[in-house]
C-alpha cells in the first residue's frame, strides 16, 4: 500500500473522542511525521442551517469533487484532529482540491485558536 500523502483523502480508523472505540470514516491527511500521520475527520451528515466556523463543506457540486473520492456531499471538521499510525489507514479515496486544502489551513487555525 502506498504511503498516505498530506492532501490525500483516506478511509481511516478514525479514534473517538474518548479514545474507546473508532469507525471507518474518510480523512484528510495534513501531514506525515514517519509512520504517523496527522489527520482530520469527513463526516458524510450535513446538519442543516450554518455551519460551525471550523466546518467545511464539499459539495457534490462542485467541479472537483470527483476528485476527493467522496460518495457524498460531506462536511470536514477541523476540529477533530488526530494523529494516528499509517497502520490505521485502509485505502486511498482521493485528493482534496487545493482551494479547499487552502480553506483547511484557514480554519484549523480556528478551531486551534491560532487567529
Amino acid at each position: 500500500m502506498p504511503k498516505p500523502k498530506p492532501g490525500e483523502v483516506w478511509l481511516v480508523k478514525f479514534p473517538f473522542t474518548e479514545l474507546t472505540s473508532t469507525k471507518v470514516r474518510p480523512a484528510l491527511v495534513l501531514a506525515e511525521h514517519r509512520e504517523d500521520l496527522i489527520i482530520v475527520g469527513i463526516f458524510s451528515k450535513v446538519p442543516a442551517g450554518t455551519l460551525r466556523e471550523t466546518w467545511i463543506l464539499i459539495e457534490e457540486t462542485d467541479l472537483e469533487f470527483k476528485r476527493t473520492g467522496l460518495k457524498k456531499t460531506s462536511v470536514i471538521r477541523t476540529e477533530k484532529i488526530a494523529t494516528v499510525h499509517e497502520s490505521v489507514f485502509q485505502r486511498k479515496l482521493g485528493v482534496l482540491p487545493s482551494n479547499l486544502i487552502r480553506l483547511v489551513q484557514e480554519t484549523i487555525k480556528k478551531a486551534l485558536n491560532l487567529s
